[in-house]
């Protein structure tokens, strides 16, 4: 029996993965590159009931909130539609309707994975690095009003948003001190 092997440009020779599945599995490590690198660790649920797919945690310290948490919902595209400064595509109304509610316990985000159309071209690695590409944005959509749409809603990420380890850090600071992302 015998076997190819997959190289870094995705032509394993082998069953491809759905692309959804793909994009899914890329914007999941770039999550965990950028949450690593602020120094934060991560978890994924199992189920995704509650249009969670991660949380982001710091242990200890002093403030507000000790150990603080966020919660992420995480989407990837490679086309993405940029209106006003904002990345705009649909979100399915459960996903919408479980990012809005004031109540929770754990902050929660939306982060949008933006991703080259070549799968090729999502990232290059070397003896001197690691490149992901292209960028991750956040936005939340905490206290929003909720949507009659059964279906999607559109909504904005901005692109002054972006999630990366800087804004992370901030992003849990403002969490720790008992304040909104």
């Amino acid at each position: 029996m015998s076997h190819r092997g997959i190289d870094c440009c995705g032509n394993n020779g082998l069953i491809a993965v759905d692309s959804n599945k793909q994009k899914e599995q890329f914007s999941n490590a770039f999550v965990v590159a950028v949450a690593a690198a602020a120094g934060f660790v991560t978890g994924k649920w199992d189920v995704d009931d509650d249009s969670i797919d991660w949380q982001i945690a710091a242990s200890g310290g002093h403030g507000t909130r000790r150990s603080p948490r966020l919660e992420l919902q995480l989407k990837c595209t490679a086309r993405p539609s940029i209106v006003d400064g904002s990345i705009r595509f649909p979100l399915s109304a459960k996903n919408y309707e479980d990012l809005i509610p004031e109540n929770v316990s754990v902050p929660r985000i939306l982060v949008a994975v933006i991703v080259p159309t070549q799968v090729s071209d999502w990232f290059t690695l070397s003896d001197e690095s690691l490149i992901l590409r292209n960028c991750a944005y956040w936005v939340s959509l905490r206290g929003l009003e909720p949507s009659e749409n059964e279906v999607s809603v559109a909504v904005g990420v901005p692109l002054a948003q972006r999630f990366d380890v800087s804004a992370l850090g901030a992003i849990m600071e403002r969490v720790r001190a008992g304040e909104l992302p």
